[in-house]
């Protein structure tokens, strides 16, 4: 799997999950009997690319260790409608009782990196790296952006705390481009300092007050073409605001070295999944 150090946060956002679900006690899975054994499949109803295969195993984890789980892909695999994703063997009230939130996980992870492979696709031939933003569900920030990557594209910061981001009311505030950068730089140094620039009129000023990337936001084909000419590889490049699948090849075109896309975290529409649960014989 490509899934790296999110043991944590994964840990987290699964314990969160399963509380706002399970609350005082599952009542319902209280009608199947404590012995009772069951096997389940995933199946998927739709093409997709996988995601999410930590978040589904680490819900029953957690609530019974005596489930085992086989799977059948891979997280990054593109999956098929029909297709079997996995196999669940275990106690019977504990698969039940996790069902749901395993499900939510794997279909909005898949989503997302299903999403992500379709705009990846659309600019893999060009030298444009396609990032996301922080435009993501609330507490699942990790988990998108790990979908992100698991679909072939980038990740731009993760939060607040890793990457400064200086944005008209930041520049309202300090009383200029050049005094935001140079404060930024102050406080702290070595972080880069990306300006979002929302005319061309802005990007010099920019360049001279120090930035290390531009922000190009809602600029037409036509502007950002003519910024790429201007700047002429002093900085990088980002295109970023009304960016869609329809007109993200266009965009790269232009010459941009980053297109940042809130469309992949934050119009995620979840994968139809499935399991199917059989009682063992008594």
């Amino acid at each position: 799997m490509l899934i790296e150090v999110l043991d944590g946060a994964l840990l987290h956002s699964v314990r969160a999950a399963l509380a706002e679900d399970i609350g005082t006690g599952d009542i319902t899975a209280d009608l199947i009997p404590v012995d009772r054994q069951a096997h389940a499949t995933v199946t998927a109803r739709e093409d997709a690319v996988l995601c999410g295969m930590a978040w589904f195993d680490t819900v029953f984890a957690e609530l019974d260790t005596r489930i085992t789980i086989e799977w059948r892909a891979r997280d990054g695999m593109r999956i098929a409608a029909g297709e079997d994703l996995c196999s669940l063997a275990g106690p019977a009230r504990p698969i039940l009782t996790g069902e749901r939130t395993a499900l939510n996980f794997l279909q909005t992870l898949s989503g997302t990196a299903t999403l992500a492979s379709r705009y990846a696709e659309r600019v893999a031939d060009l030298p444009v790296r396609l990032l996301d933003t922080r435009k993501t569900i609330p507490g699942l920030r990790d988990a998108q952006k790990y979908a992100v990557r698991t679909g072939g594209a980038d990740n731009h910061r993760t939060g607040l705390y890793d990457g400064i981001l200086i944005k008209e009311n930041h520049i309202g505030a300090a009383g200029s481009i050049r005094q935001a950068v140079q404060d930024a730089a102050r406080l702290h140094p070595g972080i880069l300092i990306e300006v979002e620039v929302e005319r061309p009129a802005q990007i010099g000023e920019a360049i001279a007050a120090g930035a290390g990337r531009l922000l190009l936001d809602n600029f037409s084909i036509e502007e950002l073409a003519a910024a790429v000419r201007e700047v002429d590889g002093r900085v990088p490049l980002e295109a970023s605001g009304g960016v869609s699948l329809d007109t993200l090849r266009e965009v790269a075109l232009t010459g941009v070295d980053f297109i940042s896309v809130g469309t992949l975290t934050k119009h995620v529409r979840a994968v139809d999944l499935s399991m199917r649960l059989e009682m063992a014989p008594d």
